[in-house]
Formats: structure tokens, C-alpha cells, sequence
């Protein structure tokens, strides 16, 4: 095939008349190509050419007929004979011929040979057709002065006069070849030439030539390289510098060109490594400049001819060939320098004005007046449509001005046209075709086709224009002369990475061209054949083509655009492209049988596409474990991905795609189907198949001519389907030989292009592909693999609104899964699914059907019915052999779920029942085995939950359908429905909704969820409360009431459980009180034998709480069995155990007796009726109390009572460890909030009791209570308790109705046996009182009560039978000593105010009068009644202080001091427990007052004293020390507490002036003149 390598390259000539260039290309090929090239464009920016590649060939060599590149840099010269024999091919590709290097010196010499004479090459009348060297170049050697003078100037001057053109009058013609010329002048050493620097006014600076020696060169010599520059660049202006020095390094010639003479004459000047790289650089920025004015010469002319030739289009006698090989002369000049972008767009202008011209010549009908006409026809392509027609007709068949085939001796030929690359430029010789006007469209189409895509190839930097690019780079470094030093180390080769973008605009314009190019190869074979027809009519019209015909040319298209996409595919393959591996078998990817496209084309070429065969992860639809078709596993997956990935997988997977449709095409023919003609079908079944009749069979005798062809016809259209002649693809002619052939290529292709839509994340073209496999497989009747495929795709055409496809696949699937014999997954996975996207286009078919449609619009197909018929009873029998249930959502086979109605309950029963409305989508009636409800309620103790069930099993017909559920259940609320289940068999349809989900909100599936379910008066409950008796210091009690109502109950069973967390049930206390008792009590749960109707059993159970709660939840559940079956009752109740009163204490100790204040208050905001209290005594302790009052005592929150009790301790009671001293204080009270309720209760069942509404009296009273605990405020409740009577009119303006939402009507016992009845049915035929109660019956009925009771008297105190009692434990605070303190002033000294005694008043004193005082300390021991801590058998020491504020009182005596208690000794303990005269103490002190006023009495402090202290001091007098912590408790009784002494000025009388002008000086006011005392002074302190 064509190389598609076209690399940026240009010629340089060269002529080496001295052999210097094998010195010269060590230090020149490795600095090559040229890098970083700018050349200026004319119609647009600046254009950068990155590399530019040299070819440098010798003079003599003729560059336009050069084809394969010379293998060495000094190639041979070309002589007249070989250039004739060498094949005139130029396409602009130069493709080099891999081929072994090697070489000596020697060979390298043999081949620089001058040229036989430099003569004027006839250059061609069109531009373009050749290739000119852009830069000219003379390589000299001339060792010094005197050679160049006499032989190299003339030399010089000969080669520009023969190779150059003059500068005047060059023609716009020769500047399409216009190039630029180069003189390099190479030195080598030990020459003249090479001591002398290159210009005149270089200083040496070398540090071993002395400056004598510098002195003996001759400054007015000129250099050799000045010499060059001054004979040969001339002297204008605008000259241009042609003449450059390379010299040559001592170690880089061979010995045998070094010179054997050195000057005899050393000038100093030495060459550094810094020069030479800089005249190398000199260099290569010498060919950059004149290469660049060369090609900028050509451009221009280029594009003034185009423009001038473009003008004359209307003219006569314009061609469009001549003009299409000019311009791509430009576009060819284009891509030699790099500029592949602008060539590129020079072909698509061309390609343009190719459709252009023939859209004109087809317009006018002349195509020799419209840019000259083209050949009718291919000749190729005649040939082989005459050699495939000869095949199919198994003979010899004769064509005009062709030889007779004869197909039957020998070995068949092999037709290779479509075998080789069809898209190449280099196939034919294109270029002088079309300048001879001898090509047609389909070659011309193809060659600006082949075209593009080389230059396509290039941006994209594809794996076979890099490779090559390496070769030519390799190739030019390794041909450097053996023995001969490179200067420069070879550049390394950076692996560039591919045009992701550009390889994919080859893919998308392969599949714009292939079906274009298709069309024009049609018309091209069909013109072919019929221009070779004999019997062609003579009146011009088209014959009408044979079938045989007809086959040929689709297999010749077929076969052709086949190739064309396998090729595209091969030469834009990349291992960029991280494509999954193959979901295929490892037999299917076999090549023995069908070679790979890839393989094909490029034996030695594998990619990614080539992937390992993979084993098959586990085919179980329910757990695929297996790496799916859509993910990517691949190293070149990264966490970004590369520009063009996407877009170039999804056009290699289009022509993946074109690919399996054209081989779909072919197999067609050959009755080959890919398997969706065979695809059960849903949703067509009334659709009838129409016959084609032939409108040209007018009579009978043409029918019977008809019926005689028809077998011969049959077997020609037999033979010509299965022909493959004009199939010349191997690949395509391997696929056709056979079935098993054809598939294996189709599953393929189409599973190249499945992974290829992967990468790039094309989801519904790679399910479209997958289920072309899945529908295969299923035709092909390989099962496990088509369940493969089915599980995988079957969702996403659901998910994409394919309801008819989805059906048909999961029929398929169903099937599969059927043979397999995979029971379980053809249950769950295929019928299951089936059935739910039946009943879903059901129910879309009345949605759709209900709603108003537009008539323009296209009716909707839905599945018929009797292509899903049947499923429905597979299901249910084969899920019956299954271990678990086949779970099937109930919506999604039935719609319109809805409860009709309330409940309706039993009458004389405690049961109800509900009745649920659904439409069936299905087409089959089944029978249920069993239909139920859940009906839950989310409460603070928990989930609640009941279960209502049919009593037989139950037919579902398709369409609506109501099915009555009962419960034997009891449990008041309200209740949602979150669980519905039909089963049957095995097959279990499932709803389930979330009760906390708004309803308005939710999922519209189930309408009317809410029920509301009350407990009648007449049925059994149960009632929760605590004792009315409590006692503090034993464990509380909850009291459980169960009343039978109309159930005369044979057998029970209670089960009593907290429903507090925290509250813990002391069941092993627990008591029946009454006379019924428990048969059986064990764990909290109580069982009883026969129970009559309208009795009671009360249970009463202690119970305790982790932590301090203020109501408490016990849970009861209730069996029970009566002559109509066994019922349950479930009931949670919450009561407070909060304490309604609240009692502070306060003890006063005195020396004989204990005062205890006690503070009642209540604890809640409702107030107490106190009726009773008492304080019960003990052994030890005798109790007083005065008069109790005749009323009961009212006490409020804010407002407390107070009881006052004395405590006096019993004499002759020894304290023992048994001995009982506790106190109990008992209160007799009432709580006002709960004889209201109790009030509310009493008088609504009063007003029920005759009325239709006396079932519904305890959901009354539960409603009246909730809004009457949320409402009855604390000003309420204390407006009550003054007035006696309670107002109703703060319950005014509740909307009733909202409370009682949900309730219906008591249905009788002949309703709910049968099960077919319906609420309408059911409110004809009422309960025993013929009336309907509804919701709004009832909110009347509360309205019309509180309307007739504004006010509720409260019941009278005592009316009240029994009030509740709390008994409060209450000890005596243990003291060890109670000390009497008491300050007496001696009689001696009365007070100053005559008849004023202590005990009448406060005693009036002088200030500064002694006052004589005794302090009297006595005690008592009667309170320790504490034996653990009692101190009675050790003495106590303890110290008084007397303490005053010293601005009041001087205190004088013995202040301070401490006393000793004596041991109480067990003889005579009750004796010796308090003080006698003899231990009493009398300490006498005086009293100064200070100050004038009612001044309190000093305060006396008692402390115990230990023994010792803490600095080691012994008890002293002047020391004590007060023991603070860890002694024993004492109290101190300080009888002046509260007094107060008056204290006044001893005056009695005093003179005043009240003369200002006797102050005397500046004092003035008035002057106490004289003072007179009062005669009190007596023991007065006088200062």
C-alpha cells in the first residue's frame, strides 16, 4: 500500500567538483533537519514551520523523477538511462525503503563522479509537475591565493554562469522553480588557507605566537573568504552575502586528503571550538534564509497564475484539469516546507470546485463547454464488473473490445482490486491522468480523497508517518562516511504524541466520502457495462439493468466501501485509545477463519484493538460479577483524558458501524438474518402482511408465463445471492463463503464498534449494540450468551421510554432464560419484569385514554393482549418450586389503590373491617390465597401496627376489583395504611409506603391511607391509674382495670409491659384485687379462666424509675376468646406520677421540746383541697397539734398552708437499734384539675346514655379531655376553686369536626358476613339505632353540650368519697446537745424608767451605766437519738463567747470560757440527759452601752473544744480551740434572740440661747448654755 509519509522536505543540489563533501556531512547531516522556521504568508499571519527536512542529492540528478530517496548522502549520479526506466510517479509522498546500511571511504569516493555536462533541463509547460532543487549549492576547496586565482575563480565563475539564471529578465514562468544558489567553501588543514583568519582585521589571541611573530604577517593581505565574498556578492545595495567558510578539524579528515606540506609561514591564527560552532551556525541560518526567499518567489507566482487562470473560467476552452494540477502545484509547495494546514485546505478548495464543475456540466448538459469533460467511465472498475459477471455466469461471456474469459480451466483468478488499498494516490499515476484529461470522477474523487487523507495523516502525526519520519531521521544520521567523526552528537527522537482530533476528521470525512463515493461508482460500473452492451438501443434510452448485473455492482460497491473503512480504520488506529476488552468468547476472536481487518492490511501492525481474548465473566443475570461491556480498564486511563479521545473512538465506531451494515446488506441476500425479523412482536399483532402485486400483468397468458419462470427465476436469484463475484476483499469474500463465517465477522464488527462507543461514552449507541448481539445470540439460539446481553440492555431501553422493544426483549429473555433452565432468574428477572412493563403500558393506555388528545397527533401503540397472555400463570406455577418468595411491587401491576370508606365494625363483636378498591393491570384473572393491610401509627411509646386479612382466597380479575379485610384487633387511633399484600403461591405483590410521608405530598399510589379506628363503649377496656393512697417511703403502684363490656369472655390472657424507657414493672409484687382471680400469673402476665360480661378485674403491680419522670406508659395487651372467636385488645396508657403536693419542714429545738412548721403547697398549677392532716407519732415521739379547721383548706400554687406540730419525747423509752422514731405525716387531699375531669366524664356519658351516639362516649371523652388539659389555663382553674363552678366558654371556637375526621358507621352482623358488600350497600342497613353517626354528628353533639352547659358546678367537698392520701415519712434531726443560752441583768440594777420591766418591754438604760449581768448556760442530751453517732457515753467540752459590736456595747467579766458536759452513764441515763442546777452555769459579765437607741442584746456563741490544737498547746483558758469539723451536732437556744435594750443620755435639763449676737465672733446659731444631769448617774463610767 502507499506510505501515507509526507514529510516537510525539500532539495538542496550540490556539486562537489573537489570530493569535499564527505568532509563536509559529518557536521552537517547531524544538524539537520531545520528547526524554527517563519516565513511571512501573503492572505494571512505568520506561518511557523517546526521542522524542515533537507534532501540533499548531487548535481546531475534529476529531482522531479525521484520516487524512493537516496540511501547515503553522496547517492550516485542518476544517468539518462536509469532516470528513463524509473517509474514517473510523483504523489508528494517520498517513501523511504528500509534497507541495510553500509559503506567505506572508498565506496563513498567511487560515487562523486562530476556530472557528464551541465546542460538546461526542458522544464514542463504546467507548473507543478516537477521537483526543483529550492537551493543550489558549490562545495570548493581552495588551499590558498595563488590556486584560487588560477583555476577556482574561473570554476566559480563557470558553474554560476551555467546554473544560475541571469538577473535580468527572469520570466514569471521559471519563478515556479525558483531557487536560490550557496557557495561553501571547506578548508582543511594544514593549508595556507587554514592559518589565515576570515577577515583581515582579526587579532590573534593565541597565548603561544609572540607578538614578532604577529609582526611578520602582511597586513595588506586579503583573505581567501574576503576574496570569495568581494568577487561573488556583488556590490548593490540589496546584495545577498552566498559565500561561506567551513573548516575542516585536523581530526576529521582521512589521511590520505590531509596535506602533507605545512605553510612555511605560521600566521598565529588558530580556530576555536567557539568559531566553528558559530560559522556552522552561520550556516544553517544561511540555508533557513535562501530556501524561505525561494519558496516565497514560488508562492507568489503560484498564486498570480491560480488567480489569473481562476478569472478565465468562463472563458472557452478552460479546463478544470489543468487548473487542478496548477493549484496543486501550490498546495504541493505547501506541504514540502510543512505547512500541511494550508495544503490541506488548497485540496478541500479543490475538492469543492470538483463538485462544482459537475453540478454545471450536469445543469447545462455540456460538459466540454464547462471545464472539459472526463472519462464516462472507469476502465478498472469495467474490468472487473466484466470478470465478476463472467463468474456468476459460470462460462465465457464476450464483451465489446475485450477477450473471451473462460473461468472454467484453471484456477480461478483472483480479482485483487478491491484487495489492494483502494484509497492511495500512488495506485495509479493520477497526476498525468488528469493533465491528459483522461481520468474519471471516481478516480478523480479518490485521488483528492487519498490526498486529504496523507495530509490528514501528517497533522495527526499517525503511527505510520511518525514511524517513517523516524526511519528517514535514522537513515540520514547512520549514513555519515565510516572513519569520519561526527562534529555533533546525533539529536535524540522525542516520541511525539498523536493528533487524537485529526485522526477522527479522517474517520468523519471516510463517512462522508464513502457513501458519495459510492453513488459515483455505481453510475461509473453501470455506464462500463452498458457501453459494452451489443445490443444496446439505438434510441439512447438506459436499458433496464438484469439482476445479474444489479448483483455485481452491489457486491463491487459493497466490496469497495468495505475496504475503504477497514483501511481508515488500520491507518488511524492508535494505542491512545484505552478500548475495554471484548465481551466476545476467545473462539470468536480466532483469526484462522476471518483475518482482522488490521491483520490484513498491516501483517506486522497490532493495536489496542487487537485485545487479549478475555474469559467470560459468570453469565447469572442476578449476579454479574463480570467486567461490563461499558467500563474502561486501561493504563492509559488517567484522571484526564486526552484531547479527541471521545470524538475519535465515535467515528472509528461508525465506521465499525458502516462496516457490519454493509456485511448486514450482503447477508440479506443470502437469507442471512441478523436475527430482528425474527423478534417476537408486541405491539403489531393486527397489522397484515400486504402481497405486492405487479401492475403490468394485464391478462391471463402473462400470468401463466409468470408461473412457468418462477422456479427458474428462483434459482437464478439463489445463485446470484450467494455469488460473490466483484467481492474482492478477502476479508468480506471470507465472511460470505459461510454462515458460521458471516456471523463471526458480524458479532465482530459490531463489538468493535460497541467498545469503541465506550471510550467514548456514546451510552445509547452502545446499548443499541449490545442488543444487536442479544438479538443475535437469540437468533442463533446461543442462550446463555443472548441472557448475557439481555440483562445488560433491557433496562436502559425501558429507562428510555422503548416500551414495544423492552417487551420483545424480555419475551426473548425470557425464553433464554427458560432453556437454560434457570428457574429462579427466569422468575425474578425475565416474567417479573415482563408482567410489571405490561401492566405499565396498561396503565399508561388509560391515562392516555382518559385524557383529552390531539387529533393530529400519532396514537400511541401498546402490547396487545395475547402476546403477553399466559406469563401471568407461568409465573405463579413455577415460583410454587422456589425456595423463597417472588416479591413483585403491587404498583406495579395494579393501579388506583384506594380504601372505600371508614372501617366498618361488628356488631356485638370487637372486630372491624376495611375494603380496598385496585384496577388490575394484568390480562390474566388469578386467585389470591390471601389479601392484607397493615395499618400502622407512630406514637411517642412506639409503632403501633394491626393486620387485617381476607378470610378465603380471593379471584383477581383484570380491571377493578374490591376486596373486604377484617382484624380481630382492637387498638384506638389513627392509623395509615403502609403495607398492602396479595400472595398467591409463592408470588407475593407487595405496597409499602411511609406513613410519615405527607399524603398530599407522597406517592399518589394509594388514596384515602388515613383510618381512624376508636374503641366503642360497649367493648372491652382497659383503664390505667395510680393509688389513690401513697406512701413516700414504699414502692408506688399502678392499678389496671379490665372491664369485659358485652364480651362474656371464656378464657384471658393479660400481658402487662412498660412502654416508658426507664419504668421498670415490679410484676413479682403484683396483686389481683377483687374476687376474680388469676388462674395463672407468672412474668406480667395474668391469665383468667370465664369472665361474665360487664365485670371488672383489677390488677395492682409496684413499680420504680431510673430517673425522675412526671408520667409513666405501661403497655397492656389483651387475649381473649368468646363464643365468636378469639380477639386481641391493644392498649397503651399514660398516667402522671408526678406528686401533687409539695411539704417543707422547718425544726426549732428547745431544751423540752421540738416545733416542726410544715409548708404545703401544690406542685402542679392546679389547685388542692387539703381536707385532713395528721401527724402520726412513734415510740420515741408524742405529737401535738391545736385545733383543725372545720373546712377544707384551699390551697394554691402561689399561696402555701402552714401546720404547726410540737414534738415532745416520751419518757421511760429506751432508743434501741429496732426502735422506731420515724414520724408520718398523712394529708388528705383532692387535685381541682382532676375532679373537672372527672366532672367533664361523668356529665357527657350522663347526656349519652339514651342517645345513638352512647358507643362513641369514650372517643367523646378522650377528645373533650385533650382540648380541655391543652386549654384549661391556671386562672381557669383558681376562678373555679373561688367560685365553685367551672366556665365552658374557654372551649368555645374548637372546630370539633377536625377531631373526630375518619370515623363512619357500625355496620350489623349480616353486612359483615358477606364479603362482597360496599359501603353504599352498607349505609342502607344502619346499626341497632337505624341512624348514620359520622364525624359531623359527633362535633355537633360536643357543640350542642357545651351550648347547654356554660357552667359545670365543681362537686361539693363532700361529695367526694374518697380523696387521695400521700403519707410522708418525717424524721427528728439527731442533736447531741442542746444548749440554753440567756444574758440576765442583775436585779440590783433596775432601769432608769420608772414601772418598765424586761418582761413588758424593752428595759431602758443610760448610756455608759454598768450593767451587772449573769449569763445561764444549761443543756440537755434528749435529742440524740442517733445510736451510731451518739456521744452520751463521753464528756463534751465546749466554749462560750459573748460578742458584740464594740460601736454598741463594752463588754467587761469573763467574756470568753469553756464548760464541760458529763458522760451519760447507762444506770441513770433518762436522769442525767439534761443539766440540773448543779451542772448549770451562771457566769456574771457587766454591759456598758455605747450609744443611745434600741440596741440588741450580745450574742452568745457555743462551739464544742477539742482536746487538743493544732500547735500543740494544751486546753487553756486564755486559748481554746474550737473544734470546726468532725465534731458532734449541737444547737444553742439563745433566749434574747430578738430583744432589744433602749439606752438613753443621762439629761435632765438642758438651757439653750437661741441669740445669734451672743455666739460672739463669726460662730453664730444657737448655744447650749447649761446642762443639768438627770440623777441616773449612778455606776455611770466617767471618762
Amino acid at each position: 500500500m502507499e506510505q501515507p509519509f509526507s514529510s516537510s522536505k525539500v532539495t538542496v543540489e550540490y556539486f562537489d567538483p573537489h570530493d569535499v563533501y564527505k568532509l563536509l556531512a559529518p557536521g552537517l547531516i547531524p544538524r539537520l533537519p531545520l528547526r524554527d522556521l517563519n516565513w511571512q504568508s501573503h492572505a494571512g499571519p505568520l506561518r511557523s514551520i517546526n521542522t524542515l527536512h533537507i534532501e540533499l542529492l548531487p548535481s546531475g540528478a534529476d529531482c522531479s523523477n525521484i520516487f524512493t530517496p537516496l540511501s547515503s548522502p553522496n547517492p550516485k549520479g542518476a544517468s539518462s538511462t536509469d532516470v528513463a526506466n524509473q517509474p514517473a510517479r510523483d504523489d508528494g509522498f517520498q517513501t523511504a525503503t528500509i534497507v541495510g546500511r553500509g559503506g567505506s571511504s572508498d565506496q563513498v569516493d567511487s560515487t562523486l563522479r562530476p556530472p557528464a555536462g551541465p546542460g538546461k533541463e526542458r522544464r514542463h509547460q504546467i507548473p507543478g509537475l516537477r521537483r526543483t532543487p529550492y537551493l543550489k549549492v558549490l562545495l570548493i576547496r581552495c588551499d590558498d591565493n595563488d590556486t584560487y586565482k588560477s583555476t577556482t575563480k574561473a570554476e566559480i565563475k563557470e558553474w554560476i554562469k551555467v546554473n544560475t539564471p541571469p538577473a535580468q529578465g527572469k520570466s514569471g514562468a521559471e519563478n515556479h522553480d525558483a531557487f536560490e544558489w550557496l557557495i561553501i567553501h571547506v578548508v582543511l588543514p594544514n593549508t595556507v588557507a587554514a592559518t589565515q583568519p576570515r577577515t583581515t582585521g582579526k587579532v590573534p589571541d593565541s597565548s603561544d605566537v609572540s607578538k614578532t611573530a604577529t609582526l611578520k604577517w602582511r597586513g595588506s593581505s586579503t583573505s581567501l573568504l574576503e576574496k570569495l565574498r568581494t568577487d561573488f556578492n556583488g556590490s548593490g545595495k540589496g546584495a545577498v552575502d552566498r559565500i561561506r567558510q567551513i573548516r575542516i578539524g585536523v581530526n576529521d579528515v582521512p589521511y590520505s586528503m590531509l596535506p602533507r606540506v605545512v605553510p612555511a609561514v605560521p600566521t598565529g591564527y588558530r580556530e576555536t571550538e567557539q568559531d566553528s560552532d558559530a560559522a556552522w551556525a552561520d550556516l544553517i541560518g544561511k540555508f533557513k534564509e535562501l530556501i524561505l526567499s525561494s519558496f516565497d518567489t514560488r508562492v507568489t507566482q503560484y498564486e498570480e497564475d491560480i488567480k489569473e487562470r481562476d478569472a478565465q473560467r468562463s472563458l472557452p476552452g478552460w479546463n478544470f484539469c489543468t487548473f487542478f494540477i496548477l493549484k496543486e502545484g501550490l498546495a504541493r509547495g505547501f506541504e514540502s516546507v510543512g505547512l500541511v494546514e494550508d495544503a490541506l485546505v488548497g485540496y478541500d478548495e479543490l475538492s469543492v470546485g470538483l463538485d462544482t464543475i459537475i453540478q454545471e456540466q450536469a445543469a447545462a448538459g455540456s460538459a466540454e463547454a464547462h471545464g472539459g469533460a472526463l472519462l464516462p467511465y472507469t476502465p478498472d472498475l469495467k474490468e472487473t464488473a466484466q470478470k465478476a459477471l463472467s463468474e456468476i455466469a459460470g462460462g465465457t461471456l464476450e464483451f465489446e473490445e475485450e477477450e473471451a474469459v473462460d473461468l472454467q480451466s484453471g484456477e480461478k483468478q483472483k480479482l485483487d482490486y478491491s484487495e489492494s488499498i483502494p484509497i492511495t494516490s500512488s495506485k495509479k499515476t493520477y497526476r498525468e491522468l488528469i493533465l491528459a484529461n483522461n481520468v474519471s470522477l471516481f478516480d478523480f474523487r479518490c485521488y483528492i480523497f487519498a490526498r486529504q487523507i496523507s495530509l490528514l495523516l501528517r497533522l495527526g502525526n499517525a503511527w505510520s508517518t511518525r514511524e517513517e519520519l523516524v526511519a528517514k531521521l535514522k537513515e540520514q544520521q547512520e549514513m555519515v562516511p565510516r572513519g569520519v567523526a561526527a562534529k555533533t552528537p546525533v539529536p535524540k527522537l522525542n516520541e511525539e504524541q498523536e493528533n487524537l482530533l485529526q485522526l477522527a476528521e479522517i474517520c468523519k470525512r471516510t463517512l462522508e466520502f464513502v457513501p458519495a463515493i459510492s453513488t459515483v461508482m455505481r453510475e461509473d460500473i453501470i455506464a462500463a457495462i452498458m457501453s459494452a452492451k451489443k445490443h444496446e438501443e439505438e434510441d439512447g434510452v438506459k436499458p433496464v439493468l438484469d439482476s445479474m448485473l444489479s448483483e455485481v455492482v452491489d457486491n463491487m460497491v459493497s466490496s469497495f466501501a468495505f475496504s475503504v473503512a477497514q483501511q481508515i480504520l488500520a491507518q488511524t488506529s492508535t494505542k491512545a485509545l484505552p478500548i475495554p476488552p471484548s465481551t466476545l468468547n476467545d473462539a470468536h476472536d480466532q483469526k484462522t477463519s476471518i483475518p482482522d481487518p488490521k491483520m490484513t492490511m498491516h501483517p506486522a501492525r497490532t493495536t489496542s484493538l487487537h485485545g487479549q481474548g478475555t474469559q467470560r465473566p459468570p453469565l447469572s443475570p442476578g449476579f454479574p460479577s463480570g467486567r461490563l461491556p461499558g467500563s474502561i480498564d486501561s493504563p492509559a486511563t488517567s484522571s484526564f483524558q486526552k484531547a479527541g479521545l471521545e470524538e475519535l473512538a465515535a467515528r472509528r465506531a461508525e465506521l465499525y458501524a458502516l462496516s457490519r451494515n454493509i456485511l448486514e446488506e450482503c447477508g440479506k441476500k443470502r437469507g442471512w438474518s441478523d436475527g430482528w425479523s425474527s423478534v417476537p412482536t408486541v405491539g403489531e399483532a393486527g397489522i397484515v402482511d400486504m402481497e405486492e402485486i405487479g401492475l403490468d400483468d394485464d391478462d391471463d397468458d402473462d400470468d401463466d408465463d409468470a408461473e412457468k419462470t418462477k422456479p427458474a427465476a428462483r434459482e437464478t436469484a439463489e445463485v446470484l445471492h450467494t455469488s460473490v463475484a466483484g467481492v474482492g476483499t478477502t476479508l468480506l469474500r471470507t465472511a460470505l463463503d459461510n454462515k458460521d463465517d458471516f456471523y463471526r465477522l458480524y458479532e465482530t464488527l459490531t463489538d468493535k464498534a460497541l467498545r469503541h462507543y465506550t471510550v467514548a461514552h456514546h451510552l445509547h449507541s452502545v446499548q443499541a449494540c449490545m442488543a444487536d448481539l442479544a438479538v443475535l445470540k437469540f437468533h442463533l439460539e446461543e442462550y446463555k450468551d443472548a441472557a448475557y446481553y439481555f440483562y445488560r440492555v433491557i433496562p436502559f431501553f425501558g429507562e428510555s421510554s422503548w416500551a414495544l422493544l423492552e417487551l420483545s426483549m424480555l419475551v426473548m429473555y425470557a425464553r433464554c432464560l427458560k432453556k437454560l433452565n434457570k428457574l429462579d432468574d427466569y422468575v425474578n428477572q425475565a416474567l417479573r419484569q415482563l408482567l410489571c412493563k405490561a401492566a405499565a403500558a396498561e396503565r399508561d393506555r388509560l391515562q392516555q385514554k382518559s385524557r383529552f388528545r390531539n387529533t393530529l397527533t400519532s396514537a400511541t401503540q401498546y402490547p396487545e393482549a395475547s402476546a403477553i397472555t399466559g406469563f401471568l400463570a407461568d409465573l405463579i406455577s413455577v415460583s410454587a418450586s422456589l425456595e423463597k418468595d417472588v416479591r413483585i411491587p403491587l404498583t406495579s401491576l395494579c393501579c388506583d389503590l384506594a380504601l372505600d370508606g371508614p372501617p366498618f365494625y361488628d356488631e356485638g363483636q370487637d372486630s372491624f373491617s376495611l375494603f380496598l378498591d385496585f384496577h388490575s393491570l394484568l390480562v390474566d384473572e388469578f386467585e389470591a390465597d390471601s389479601v392484607s393491610i397493615r395499618i400502622t401509627s407512630k406514637t411517642a411509646g412506639g409503632s403501633r401496627e394491626i393486620w387485617l386479612q381476607t378470610e378465603k382466597p380471593v379471584t383477581i380479575r383484570p380491571g377493578p376489583n374490591k376486596v373486604r379485610v377484617q382484624s380481630t384487633t382492637m387498638m384506638a387511633g389513627t392509623f395509615e395504611v403502609d403495607q398492602v399484600r396479595l400472595s398467591s403461591e409463592k408470588v407475593l405483590l407487595h405496597y409499602e409506603r411511609d406513613p410519615n410521608q405527607p399524603v398530599d405530598k407522597g406517592i399518589a399510589s394509594l388514596k384515602n391511607p388515613q383510618v381512624a379506628v376508636y374503641q366503642r363503649a360497649s367493648g372491652l377496656d382497659v383503664r390505667l391509674s395510680g393509688t389513690k393512697d401513697l406512701q413516700l417511703d414504699k414502692k408506688k403502684s399502678l392499678d389496671l382495670e379490665l372491664s369485659t363490656g358485652w364480651n362474656a369472655v371464656k378464657t384471658c390472657e393479660i400481658k402487662i409491659r412498660s412502654a416508658t424507657g426507664g419504668l421498670r414493672l415490679v410484676m413479682s409484687e403484683a396483686e389481683v384485687v377483687g374476687s376474680t382471680q388469676a388462674t395463672k400469673a407468672e412474668g406480667g402476665t395474668f391469665k383468667f379462666g370465664a369472665i361474665p360480661a360487664n365485670s371488672s378485674v383489677k390488677v395492682r403491680f409496684p413499680f420504680t424509675v431510673e430517673h425522675d419522670l412526671l408520667d409513666v406508659a405501661v403497655r397492656a395487651e389483651v387475649t381473649y376468646s368468646t363464643e365468636r372467636g378469639s380477639f386481641t385488645f391493644f392498649k397503651t396508657s399514660s398516667v402522671p406520677i408526678s406528686l401533687a403536693v409539695e411539704v417543707n419542714v422547718q425544726d426549732i429545738f428547745k431544751h423540752n421540746a421540738l416545733f416542726s412548721r410544715f409548708a404545703v403547697s401544690s406542685a402542679s398549677s392546679s389547685p388542692l383541697r387539703l381536707f385532713k392532716s395528721e401527724l402520726l407519732g412513734s415510740e420515741v415521739f408524742d405529737t401535738h397539734f391545736g385545733h383543725s379547721p372545720s373546712q377544707p383548706v384551699l390551697i394554691f400554687p402561689k399561696q402555701p398552708t402552714s401546720l404547726l406540730y410540737k414534738i415532745t419525747r416520751k419518757r421511760g423509752v429506751a432508743i434501741g437499734p429496732k426502735t422506731n422514731k420515724t414520724l408520718y405525716l398523712k394529708l388528705y387531699y383532692s387535685v381541682l384539675q382532676e375532679e373537672i375531669e372527672d366532672l367533664f366524664e361523668k356529665t357527657i356519658v350522663a347526656d349519652l346514655e339514651d342517645s345513638p351516639m352512647r358507643e362513641y362516649a369514650k372517643l367523646i371523652v378522650s377528645k373533650v379531655l385533650a382540648v380541655v388539659q391543652a386549654r384549661l389555663s391556671e386562672h381557669e382553674l383558681e376562678k373555679a376553686a373561688l367560685l365553685g363552678e367551672l366556665q365552658t366558654s374557654f372551649l368555645g371556637h374548637v372546630n370539633w369536626e377536625s377531631h373526630f375526621a375518619g370515623l363512619g358507621s357500625a355496620s350489623n352482623t349480616q353486612q359483615q358476613k358477606s364479603g362482597t358488600s360496599s359501603p353504599a350497600s352498607s349505609s342502607s342497613s344502619s346499626s341497632s339505632s337505624g341512624e348514620d353517626i359520622s364525624s359531623a354528628t359527633l362535633a355537633g353533639f360536643v357543640t350542642a353540650f357545651f351550648t347547654n352547659h356554660p357552667f359545670l358546678p365543681l362537686p361539693h367537698p363532700e361529695s367526694i368519697p374518697e380523696p387521695n392520701t400521700i403519707v410522708i415519712p418525717v424524721d427528728v434531726p439527731p442533736v447531741a446537745i442542746v444548749h440554753t443560752a440567756d444574758l440576765r441583768v442583775s436585779s440590783s440594777q433596775p432601769p432608769v424608767v420608772n414601772g418598765t420591766d424586761a418582761s413588758d418591754g424593752s428595759p431602758t438604760f443610760v448610756i455608759n451605766q454598768l450593767l451587772p449581768t449573769t449569763l445561764h448556760l444549761k443543756w440537755t442530751r434528749m435529742w440524740d437519738t442517733d445510736l451510731s453517732t451518739s456521744s452520751l457515753s463521753q464528756d463534751l467540752e465546749f466554749g462560750y463567747e459573748i460578742t458584740a459590736p464594740g460601736d454598741s456595747w463594752l463588754l467587761g467579766g469573763r467574756r470568753k470560757g469553756h464548760f464541760v458536759i458529763p458522760a451519760v452513764d447507762d444506770d441513770d441515763a433518762e436522769e442525767k440527759l439534761s443539766s440540773t442546777a448543779e451542772t448549770e452555769a451562771e457566769i456574771p459579765v457587766v454591759l456598758v452601752p455605747l450609744r443611745e437607741g434600741y440596741l440588741p442584746w450580745p450574742g452568745v456563741e457555743i462551739r464544742e473544744v477539742r482536746a487538743g490544737g493544732e500547735n500543740g498547746n494544751g486546753t487553756g483558758e486564755n486559748s481554746p480551740v474550737v473544734n470546726v469539723a468532725g465534731g458532734v451536732h449541737c444547737e444553742t437556744d439563745y433566749r434574747n434572740l430578738g430583744e432589744t435594750v433602749e439606752v438613753v443620755g443621762d439629761r435632765g435639763r438642758v438651757t439653750v440661747s437661741l441669740d445669734v449676737s451672743d455666739g460672739g465672733g463669726d460662730r453664730g446659731g444657737p448655744m447650749v448654755l447649761e446642762c443639768e444631769g438627770g440623777g441616773w448617774g449612778v455606776g455611770r463610767v466617767v471618762a
